[in-house]
């Protein structure tokens, strides 16, 4: 059975769906009509990460986005084409300043990078990684919202998803959050970054549909 489509946004228009608004919008961005492809390029010192051992704290990542209180399944592809460490774009989403959550293959070195998720609640991110030796390269991420929790995921493909996080958000059940794109160059700027597509789907209360 079809599911009820939230937003679909395949980047074939000349602007933006309706439903999507920026929040801290890139200097230079661009629908790219040959391609399908939302075109941007970073600003400077962008992130989104809150209060760790360390102190560290930003919230001026771009994000494009769309607001909804149902369960949801949202799904991208994206490829980051990095300038310096710490460049990352995917998947976000996001209740207020202090409880998040983003998904994305962060560049490090010319060699590594990290494929991760960072979870943010009262104040304070974590972050989950794994290695991975590709630094400009297609990915598919998905992020699912069952109430006050969410699952992680990503593919090469689209069709083979394996599961990064699964984590708890301190939210209201029926909490209304915003959903979408992000990128980011913390250190660097003009980080490239193409996404084929936003989809978010409804979702039942079944758990049983995530994994599907």
């Amino acid at each position: 059975m079809t599911k009820p489509m939230i937003l679909e946004e395949k980047f074939i228009s000349k602007g933006l769906n309706s439903l999507l608004q920026w929040r801290y919008e890139p200097q230079k961005w661009f629908i790219d009509k040959q391609s399908s492809q939302l075109v941007l390029n970073t600003d400077p010192e962008t992130d989104f990460w809150q209060k760790t051992h360390y102190g560290f704290e930003n919230d001026n990542g771009h994000f494009l986005y769309t607001k909804t209180d149902k369960n949801f399944r949202m799904t991208t592809k994206v490829k980051a084409l990095p300038n310096a460490k710490y460049d990352h774009a995917g998947l976000m989403i996001r209740y207020s300043k202090d409880v998040w959550v983003k998904t994305s293959l962060e560049f490090i070195t010319n060699s590594l990078s990290k494929l991760g998720a960072v979870v943010t609640n009262q104040g304070y991110s974590d972050w989950s990684t794994q290695y991975v030796t590709d630094k400009d390269i297609d990915l598919y991420f998905r992020i699912s919202r069952i109430a006050q929790n969410c699952y992680i995921d990503f593919s090469w493909d689209g069709q083979e998803w394996m599961q990064m996080r699964i984590a708890h958000l301190d939210i209201p059940e029926d909490a209304a959050i915003s959903a979408g794109l992000f990128a980011c160059s913390p250190q660097g700027k003009d980080q490239t970054v193409h996404f084929d597509f936003l989809t978010i789907e409804e979702l039942s209360s079944d758990t049983n549909e995530v994994y599907l």
